[in-house]
């Protein structure tokens, strides 16, 4: 047996794989990680309201992208292999603190991809790799499914490094290589390995670990009304209607989305669970893009366009969640209704793409009156299909 199997218990080896998940409580310590997560997202979020033109807005995703990757890794690994040891401690620490200088370096430059982040994501990118890398080498059971992991994270790795030496209009290129790279090793573990015959599916501490980082975005977009109302030059009535209506339009939001999505078991399955996880992606970007149209629509001389760039992810929005709806399992009461749901929501989304040339003939108080309006048409839609569907049974009897 190697001297690595058993090492002393104050270090705390990586806990070794297991597909039935036990059911635990998210720690103080995944809190304090999320949070440092979200100074990031924050700071991304800044600089794409400093201009929300179509390139800065690439480039946010981009950046949006591999920071949910190292969130979701280290979250994933953390779940899985976490323990109580000191090792865990310190690698949850190690990437806190990289997370940390990237958010530094997001301050400090208006350049998405500056040498200085990209440094910082080459060591976020080899740390990843590290971790996944380093199961293996306490777990040698479980060591055939990180070698695609290990593989494709260091041509990531590579890839990032080649931005210092191509010129700038290959930077596309390398972002989109770096992403397929970052989001393909589950795919591919499954399609090569059969890791679905391990039974492995998303465990309920890591479903509401993805819940708690939504409501934290939409923090972001409660941040975005804030600072946009804040800005107004004359504050008045109108003003403190247009702040009212913005709040009631994030909480249509958080409505539609928790109450379709939280506390649901996703469908058994490896790559099922990986797909419900990037789904996030959308979600979380559309509510960073609401977060920068709130914050400039209130003080921008071009106000009428930031109401058709608002529209666009308050359609993705909806669609996003449909398509996650098939990823969840839902009770018997929903499933009757399950498809009307579904198409009602992409419908919604239809709407607010009609809408979009629309709105730019509005003001803003009239514009926001109508996203809500849609909202609210959406909820008390989804409420009246749900009660009738509940009441029919008594009814029968």
């Amino acid at each position: 047996m190697s001297k690595h199997s058993n090492p002393p218990s104050w270090w705390g080896a990586p806990k070794k794989f297991n597909p039935n998940f036990e059911e635990r409580k998210i720690s103080w310590l995944e809190l304090f990680f999320d949070l440092v997560y979200v100074i990031a997202i924050s700071r991304i979020t800044h600089m794409l309201c400093g201009d929300l033109s179509i390139a800065n807005f690439l480039w946010y995703c981009s950046l949006f992208a591999l920071i949910f990757w190292g969130w979701l890794n280290g979250s994933l690994y953390h779940d899985i292999h976490g323990n109580v040891g000191l090792r865990t401690r310190l690698m949850t620490l190690w990437q806190m603190v990289i997370i940390s200088a990237l958010s530094v370096t997001l301050d400090h430059s208006h350049d998405a991809f500056s040498e200085s982040t990209t440094i910082i994501l080459m060591l976020m990118q080899i740390f990843i790799t590290y971790l996944w890398w380093s199961v293996g080498f306490y777990d040698r059971e479980h060591r055939k499914y990180n070698v695609p992991y290990t593989i494709l994270f260091l041509l990531s790795f590579g890839v990032l490094g080649l931005n210092f030496v191509l010129p700038h209009e290959y930077r596309p290129l390398l972002i989109i290589a770096i992403l397929i790279f970052n989001y393909s090793p589950p795919f591919i573990t499954s399609r090569i390995l059969n890791r679905n015959s391990l039974g492995l599916s998303l465990s309920s501490s890591m479903t509401e670990r993805l819940g708690l980082f939504t409501i934290i975005v939409f923090g972001e977009v409660v941040l975005g009304v804030v600072n946009g109302v804040s800005g107004i030059a004359e504050p008045g009535f109108n003003s403190i209607l247009v702040f009212l209506i913005a709040l009631a339009i994030v909480f249509a939001l958080w409505w539609i989305f928790f109450t379709l999505i939280s506390n649901r078991n996703a469908k058994p399955g490896f790559v099922r669970a990986t797909v419900l996880e990037i789904l996030y992606f959308p979600i979380l970007i559309s509510l960073g893009l609401i977060a920068a149209s709130f914050t400039l629509m209130f003080n921008s001389v071009e106000v009428q366009r930031y109401y058709s760039i608002t529209c666009l992810p308050l359609a993705l929005f909806p669609a996003s969640i449909s398509i996650m709806m098939g990823m969840l399992i839902y009770p018997g009461e929903i499933e009757s209704i399950y498809k009307k749901v579904r198409a009602s929501l992409f419908i919604t989304s239809l709407v607010f793409i009609a809408f979009a040339p629309l709105a730019m003939q509005l003001e803003t108080t009239y514009f926001l009156f109508i996203v809500l309006i849609i909202l609210i048409s959406e909820i008390a839609y989804l409420n009246s299909l749900y009660y009738r569907n509940i009441s029919e049974p008594r009814e029968a009897e």
